[in-house]
């Protein structure tokens, strides 16, 4: 996925600008993944074996792990999407949906 799809998408993007955040689950951290991202992201590489180490429990990140993705994921597959464009579209909208004052209770929690 990250040859494939990932890598040919950033070639619109300025790579020099952009970090690449990945949780500390092993699965997602094996050696030829972490060396691919490192020779993408260089030194903007948050991860478990990245040279900026992936914080565990942070305040900063604990929401998006236990509240942002589920909650998008419930939503956006709702109506079944068919299409990769219908998909993306789901996600905006629910992303877009969100109210501070949900977030609030969220962070307070």
């Amino acid at each position: 996925m990250i040859n494939n799809f990932f890598i040919p998408e950033l070639k619109n993007e300025d790579v020099q600008e952009l970090w690449f955040q990945q949780d500390g689950a092993t699965c997602h951290t094996a050696r030829a993944t972490i060396d691919l991202l490192k020779d993408t992201f260089g030194e903007r590489l948050i991860s478990r074996f990245g040279p900026v180490n992936w914080p565990p429990r942070s305040c900063d990140l604990t929401p998006l792990d236990y509240f942002l993705w589920g909650y998008v994921k419930s939503l956006d597959y709702a109506d079944k999407p068919q299409t990769p464009d219908h998909f993306e579209d789901n996600i905006r909208r629910v992303i877009a949906d969100i109210r501070p004052q949900m977030l609030e209770k969220v962070i307070e929690n």
